[in-house]
């Protein structure tokens, strides 16, 4: 900018300076028709040429320095020009309806799709998503989160109705046969622990204790005496062991009759449990108890934890976005420009959402352009007006001079004539 002003004032400079040479040049020649009209042109050029240096200067400073009046017409309304400046933004050049009428002429929607596509493969958009998301998974408070948890866990918990439930539970007792399997489980455990050696004199022993604590009289005295004069622990033992044993192994038997009727006997009290009001108590008692003793929070602390650092090393694998977030953007996007409808509810929503802000700050147009001159100086401000326009000013003071030159050459022209 400042090389094309120079040259240009250059070129006004030597203008004037030819118009001056000029007149001076014909000054001392012979009387003549051509002197004159020279004369009078050079004359006309260089009083032209002043007059236009002189208004051109004048915008900016003081000619010479001179405080002539009405010159230094910029430094001196500075702010009645600044107010113009803003209010032909305001009113003229940028109005809210011309801006309106601007946006309403932009496909937005159409611009938005088309920089979607084109950006959503890119690094760049790649690197931003997984960041954004990270930093979401981040932002995500653990320690406030999971009194909540816990609170509503256990609020789910008590709502949960056991009447629905036990009777659930006690069909599939049956249905599987879980009352056979438990029956034959204690069978066995039984079975394994009358066979031991220790059970066996542990068992003759609290039969001779038993015998020999017995209070009777006359002949059953005798006949206990005798009795327990021909067995011992040992023998006792035996015989209690083998009963258990042979009981068991009866017990086992799937057509036993004994067993038939203990397992109806257990399927009877199964089915009574489904009606019975004080299991029900007992069960939302304990289930009461066992839900106010349950530390939950420091537990769901631990798996959100887990969860939030799973999912953070999730979103930091190589293929993560290429794999898993690409393909939902691009099938959204996709179903999202099928869909006409959404697409002129989107427009119309953005296109609402612009002309509302451009609404509500339309004055701060004028209120920056404001500030961004009050940081200038006047003699900043006016420095900077003169190198962006002073090329065309300039040209003001060439024509000036060359219009003053060739308007001097016709009249005094037309005053030899007559």
């Amino acid at each position: 900018m400042e090389k094309p002003k120079k040259n240009t004032r250059h070129l006004a400079t030597i203008s004037l300076a030819v118009m001056a040479a000029g007149f001076l040049i014909t000054i001392p020649l012979e009387p003549s028709i051509w002197k004159t009209i020279l004369q009078g042109g050079f004359e006309a050029g260089l009083v032209g040429g002043l007059a236009d240096w002189f208004a051109v200067t004048a915008l900016f400073r003081h000619p010479l320095g001179v405080p002539i009046p009405h010159t230094a017409l910029l430094p001196k309304n500075r702010e009645k020009i600044t107010g113009k400046i803003i209010s032909m933004l305001e009113n003229d050049w940028l109005t809210k309806e011309s801006i309106r009428a601007k946006i309403n002429s932009f496909q937005i929607s159409e611009k938005l799709f088309e920089l979607a596509e084109k950006e959503m493969e890119s690094e760049a958009a790649k690197k931003n998503i997984i960041s954004l998301l990270q930093h979401f998974i981040n932002l995500i408070d653990i320690q406030k989160i999971a009194p909540i948890l816990k609170k509503e866990i256990k609020v789910r918990l008590q709502k949960i109705d056991i009447k629905n439930y036990l009777p659930l539970l006690i069909d599939q007792i049956s249905l599987r046969k879980y009352d056979e399997k438990a029956l034959d489980y204690v069978l066995k455990e039984v079975d394994e622990w009358a066979k031991r050696d220790s059970t066996k004199y542990r068992l003759g022993g609290m039969a001779v204790e038993m015998i020999e604590n017995i209070k009777a009289d006359g002949f059953m005295q005798f006949a206990l005496r005798s009795f327990s004069s021909l067995v011992n622990e040992e023998k006792l033992g035996n015989i209690i062991q083998s009963l258990i044993v042979k009981g068991v192994d009866s017990f086992r038997d799937p057509n036993n009759q004994n067993r038939q009727t203990l397992l109806l006997h257990i399927h009877q009290k199964l089915e009574s449990l489904k009606s019975d009001e004080k299991v029900y108590e007992e069960l939302e008692h304990f289930r009461t108890q066992i839900i106010d003793r349950w530390h939950l929070e420091e537990k769901i602390v631990e798996l959100l934890t887990e969860i939030q650092q799973k999912a953070l090393d999730f979103t930091g694998e190589p293929n993560f976005y290429d794999k898993y977030v690409l393909p939902i953007i691009a099938n959204n996007l996709g179903k999202l420009k099928a869909d006409e409808e959404k697409v002129q509810q989107l427009e119309t929503w953005l296109k609402k959402q612009i002309v509302s802000f451009v609404d509500h700050n339309h004055s701060k147009i004028g209120t920056l352009v404001k500030e961004n001159l009050d940081k200038l100086d006047t003699k900043t401000l006016t420095h900077m007006i003169e190198t962006n326009v002073g090329k065309d000013l300039q040209w003001i003071r060439v024509n000036g001079a060359v219009c003053g030159f060739l308007i001097g050459l016709v009249l005094v022209g037309i005053k030899a004539l007559f």
